[in-house]
C-alpha cells in the first residue's frame, strides 16, 4: 500500500493555529485488511450522523448501502437515510465508470463527500468495506455504543485486487454446517474482500444437496452412524443395514437462497459433485452404482484406500451423474462445476467385467487413461451446458482437456506442470492454504489433521511459483483455503481454524506481492481481531502464543530453553517459580539455562500487559537425568527420537514428530535405566501419548523392577489400564509410587494394546522415564 501525504506543514501550522481542533489521521491509522493499493491521507475527517444520506441510483446500490447502514444503526443508534437525491453536504454517492476493472475502486473521502466510483457492484461494496474498516472498531458491535464517534479519515484509496479467484472451501460432508452458518461465513467472506465459496457437498462421510431424482441420496446417504465419541480414523466399518444418525443436508431452496445472497456479496458459490472416488455416501443410497453392487454404509469416518467409487463400465452411473448435475446446475448459476476426480484407488475397475469391457471397447491401456475418459466425458457433458469444470490436480493423470480448470493441492510443481500444458489453475497447496492443520503448537490447540501451518506461513504464500514465465503466470487465476471438517465438531470449530488465517490469505491474494510485510501486517491486525471480538467470531489467538525449543547438555547437567513466537521483534517476557506473570517479568533475550526443577512462564507482551495464553512449563530435574539407557527391545526406527529422549527432561508434545519420543510398534517397550550409583526411589513416572486416529494408544500395563546388580530384578509397582476409547489427542503420565528403597537399576516395561479394535497394529509412544 503506498501512502501519500500530499499537505503541506505550512498548511498544517496554519489550521491548528487558528484553533481549529481535529484528530490528524496518520498511515497508523489506516489498518484495512487486505492492504489497498494505494492510499493518500488528506487533512480532516467525515463523520457519519443521523443527518448523513445514502444517494443511491437504483435497488442494488440502495441494498449495498444497507450493509453499512445497519452496523451503524446499531452501534450508532441512528439510521442514514437512503436518498436519490444529494443534499448539500454529509452524503455518500456512488459513481459508475466503465473503464475501471470488474472488482476495483475508488474511494474519496472529505469532510463534506465520500464518493465510491467503481465499475459495478462488486466495486461499491469493496469500497463500503474498507469504509467499515476506517470506522472505529465498535461499528461491529451488535450493540449501542454511547458516545462514539463515528468517523473516517479524509482519504483517497485507489485499490483493485491481484488475482480474480480469492476463495474458500467449506467441506460439508465431513461435518454438516446448515444453511444459517453458510450465510455467516458469506458475511465474513465479503468483509475480508473474498470472492469465492467452494462448497464440498459430497464425500464419502455424507451426500449434502438434495437430488429429486434419486430421494435415497438425502435419505441414505447423509446419515451416517454417529461414532463421535471416536477418533476420526478410529472409527469402525459400518454395517449397511444399521440406520446413520447424524449428519443432515441442505434443501434446493435453501441452496438457492444461499446462492443469491452470496451473489449479493459479490461472492460465486461453486458447487463441487465428486466423482469417481469420495463417493461411499452416493454408493450407500445406491449400490448399483459400484462396480459390483455392493451394499456399504456410509463410513462414520476415516476411509483409506477408497476403492468403492463409481463404476466406470456401466451406462447408467454416467445417466445417474449426468441427472444429478442437471439438478444441480439449476441451482447454481456459477461458471464453473466442480467435479473432484481426487484419490481414485481403481482396484475395483481393474477386476470389473464392465469396466474391463469399456477399456477393451475404447483401446485405453490402463485404469489411469480409463479415469481420464470417465473426467473427460463428464466434463464434455458439463461444457455442453454452458459451463466450465474444475478439478483437483489428479484430473491431469491420463490426460486432460486444458479447458478444464486445475486446482492444485499438492504443491506449486504440478501447479505449474498444469500451467505449462495451458491449463488454468487454482493453487491451493495443503503446505499452505489447508486450514484443518495445525495453527499453533498441538499441545495448545484443539485437535486437528497432523501438520502445520501457522498465520505467517499463510501469509508468505505466493500463488505464482518465482519458477513461472509470465505466460504462465497468466494461467493463475488465484488460490483459495480449504477446511476440510474432519475434527470439527460445530460453528466455533470452524471459525477457531478459519480466523486469523483467513487475513492472511486475503491479503495475499488481493494486494500487490510488492506491497506485503509481514511486520506492517501483524500491525494492522491487532485492530481486525478486535472486530472479530465485537462480531462474536471464535477466533484463533495461536499467533499470540509463546513456544519453547529445549535443548539437554548432559554433561552440564542443564537444559536450555529457547522461547519465540510468531510476530516479529516480539517482546516476551518471563518470571521463575510460582509468580504472576504481570510480577517482575525479566524480558527474554537469550535462551534460558535451568539446572534445577523450575516453573516458568511466560507470555507475549504489548503495552506492556501480557496478551494471549501465558505459556507455563516445569523442567523436571530427576533421578534418571543423563544417566545410561539401556534397551530390552528395540524401538521402531522411524520414531528413534532426537537423543536421549527417555533421560534428558525435555518432554515431548502432541506432535509426536517432535524428535522427543520413541515408539514401539505391536512390540512391548522393555528398557533399563542405570542411575550409576544406588539412590533411594520411590516413584517413577512414565510419559505416554494417546492418538487413536494415528494409531497410537496408551500402555495397557506398566511395570517397574529394580536391582543393585543389573541381573536379579524384583517387582515394586505396577498399572494396569485397560483399553478405552478416546476421540482427542492426550498426554498421560503414568505414575507409580512404590516404598522407598535403595536400588542401581531402574527396569520399565511398558505393554503395547498390540491390535486397535479397527484391527490395525498399535503404536506405544514413550517420552520422559522420570525417576525419584
Amino acid at each position: 500500500m503506498k501512502i501519500l501525504k500530499p499537505f503541506l506543514v505550512i498548511l498544517f501550522l496554519a489550521v491548528f493555529s487558528s484553533g481549529y481542533s481535529q484528530k490528524v489521521y496518520t498511515e497508523k491509522d489506516i489498518k484495512i485488511i487486505p492492504k489497498p493499493t494505494q492510499v493518500v491521507i488528506n487533512l480532516g475527517a467525515f463523520e457519519f450522523s443521523k443527518n448523513t444520506v445514502f444517494v443511491a441510483a437504483n435497488d442494488s446500490q440502495k441494498e449495498i448501502s444497507e450493509a453499512l447502514i445497519s452496523k451503524l444503526e446499531k452501534a450508532g443508534g441512528f439510521r442514514p437515510e437512503i436518498s436519490t437525491k444529494a443534499p448539500l453536504a454529509n452524503f455518500i454517492q456512488f459513481k459508475t465508470d466503465a473503464n475501471l476493472a470488474k472488482e476495483a475502486y475508488v474511494l474519496e473521502v472529505n469532510t463534506n463527500v465520500i464518493t465510491i466510483t467503481a465499475k459495478g457492484n462488486a466495486g461499491f461494496i469493496y469500497a463500503l468495506e474498507s469504509i467499515r474498516q476506517l470506522l472505529p472498531e465498535a461499528i461491529e458491535s451488535p450493540t449501542l455504543v454511547p458516545h462514539a464517534k463515528w468517523e473516517i479519515p479524509s482519504v483517497t484509496i485507489n485499490d483493485q485486487p491481484r488475482f480474480q479467484w480469492r476463495g474458500l472451501m467449506l467441506d460439508l460432508s465431513r461435518h454438516f454446517f446448515d444453511k444459517n452458518y453458510v450465510m455467516q461465513t458469506i458475511d465474513r467472506l465479503a468483509m475480508h474482500k473474498m470472492n469465492v465459496l467452494h462448497l464440498h457437498l459430497v464425500d464419502d462421510q455424507g451426500w449434502r444437496i438434495e437430488i429429486k431424482k434419486y430421494p435415497k441420496l438425502t435419505e441414505v446417504g447423509a446419515w451416517r452412524v454417529d461414532q463421535e465419541n471416536r477418533s476420526w480414523n478410529a472409527r469402525l466399518t459400518v454395517n449397511p443395514d444399521e440406520k446413520g444418525t447424524y449428519g443432515g443436508f441442505l434443501t434446493q431452496e435453501e441452496l438457492k437462497e444461499i446462492v443469491k445472497y452470496a451473489a449479493s456479496k459479490n461472492i460465486e458459490v461453486i458447487p463441487e459433485i465428486e466423482m469417481p472416488a469420495h463417493v461411499s455416501s452416493a454408493i450407500a443410497s445406491y449400490p448399483e452404482l459400484a462396480c459390483f453392487d455392493q451394499r456399504i454404509g456410509v463410513p462414520s469416518g476415516g476411509l483409506w484406500p477408497i476403492t468403492d467409487i463409481y463404476c466406470a463400465g456401466k451406462e447408467n452411473t454416467f445417466e445417474f451423474l449426468q441427472n444429478v448435475l442437471d439438478e444441480v446446475m439449476t441451482i447454481f448459476p456459477s461458471k464453473y462445476i466442480h467435479i473432484g476426480g481426487d484419490e481414485a484407488t481403481k482396484t475395483n475397475w481393474e477386476k470389473c467385467p464392465h469396466c474391463q469391457k469399456r477399456m477393451k471397447d475404447l483401446k485405453l491401456k490402463d485404469v489411469h487413461e480409463l479415469q481420464s475418459y470417465f473426467v473427460k466425458r463428464m466434463e464434455k457433458y458439463i461444457n455442453s451446458k454452458g459451463k466450465k469444470v474444475i478439478g483437483w490436480d489428479e484430473i491431469l493423470e491420463g490426460g486432460m482437456n486444458t479447458s478444464a480448470t486445475v486446482m492444485c493441492w499438492r504443491g506449486e510443481k504440478i501447479g505449474e506442470e498444469a500451467a505449462v500444458k495451458g491449463h488454468d489453475v487454482i493453487m491451493t497447496p495443503e503446505s499452505h492454504c489447508y486450514f484443518n492443520f495445525y495453527q499453533g503448537p498441538q499441545n495448545e490447540e484443539p485437535l486437528a489433521f497432523d501438520a502445520y501451518t501457522p498465520l505467517n506461513k499463510v501469509y508468505a504464500f505466493d500463488p505464482v511459483a518465482p519458477t513461472m514465465t509470465p505466460e504462465q503466470a497468466k494461467h493463475i487465476l488465484g488460490g483459495q483455503a480449504n477446511l476440510w471438517a474432519e475434527y470439527l465438531a460445530g460453528p466455533k470449530d470452524s471459525e477457531y481454524m478459519i480466523f486469523p488465517r483467513l487475513a492472511a490469505l486475503s491479503e495475499v491474494l488481493w494486494s500487490t506481492k510488492e506491497s506485503r510485510n509481514w511486520e506492517n501486517f501483524t500491525a494492522r491486525l491487532t485492530s481486525v481481531l478486535r472486530r472479530y471480538d465485537n462480531l462474536g467470531i471464535g477466533y484463533a489467538k495461536s499467533a499470540y502464543l509463546v513456544t519453547a525449543s529445549a535443548t539437554a547438555d548432559l554433561d552440564k547437567k542443564q537444559i536450555n530453553l529457547t522461547l519465540k513466537n510468531e510476530f516479529p521483534n516480539p517482546d516476551i517476557r518471563y518470571v521463575l517459580g510460582d509468580k504472576s506473570i504481570d510480577h517482575h517479568p525479566i524480558k527474554y533475550t537469550t535462551p534460558i539455562e535451568f539446572k534445577e526443577t523450575t516453573v516458568l512462564k511466560a507470555s507475549l507482551f504489548q503495552d506492556d500487559k501480557p496478551i494471549g495464553k501465558t505459556f507455563t512449563d516445569t523442567i523436571i530435574f530427576h533421578k534418571g537425568f543423563g544417566r545410561k539407557v539401556k534397551y530390552l527391545t528395540p524401538y521402531n526406527q522411524s520414531y528413534k527420537g532426537d537423543g536421549p529422549v527417555m533421560i534428558n527432561t525435555i518432554r515431548g508434545s502432541k506432535n509426536f514428530h517432535d524428535g522427543q519420543w520413541q515408539a514401539w510398534l505391536v512390540n512391548d517397550m522393555e528398557l533399563v535405566i542405570d542411575l550409576e550409583t544406588e539412590q533411594a526411589i520411590e516413584q517413577v513416572s512414565v510419559g505416554t501419548l494417546e492418538s487413536q486416529g494415528a494409531g497410537v494408544n496408551f500402555p495397557t500395563q506398566i511395570k517397574i523392577l529394580v536391582s543393585n546388580d543389573g541381573t536379579t530384578y524384583k517387582q515394586v509397582g505396577k498399572i494396569v489400564r485397560p483399553y478405552a476409547i478416546n476421540a482427542t489427542s492426550e498426554l498421560k503420565d503414568f505414575k507409580i509410587n512404590f516404598e522407598k528403597r535403595n536400588a542401581r537399576y531402574v527396569k520399565v516395561i511398558a505393554s503395547n494394546l498390540k491390535k486397535s479394535p479397527k484391527g490395525e497394529s498399535s503404536w506405544l509412544f514413550v517420552d520422559e522415564i522420570v525417576i525419584n
